[in-house]
């Protein structure tokens, strides 16, 4: 069963996991950007359509900073 502190208004858990994301990235930049992208689905427990907004999202900005 869901607690109340479960449910979230919608949108919020995608600002935490991006605002997760940003502050891992700034704080380990040496660490693989596609691994902390995994790291934050797992961790957030994504829907499949969350994990691939991220991955095709944050897959343009690895690309363009390579």
């Amino acid at each position: 069963m869901t607690s109340a502190a479960d449910v979230q208004p919608s949108g919020e858990k995608m600002r935490k996991t991006i605002r997760w994301i940003s502050e891992i990235v700034q704080a380990n930049p040496e660490k693989s950007r596609q691994d902390i992208i995994k790291e934050a689905e797992i961790r957030f427990d994504l829907s499949p359509k969350e994990c691939s907004f991220l991955d095709q999202n944050f897959n343009d900005v690895i690309k363009k900073e390579e």
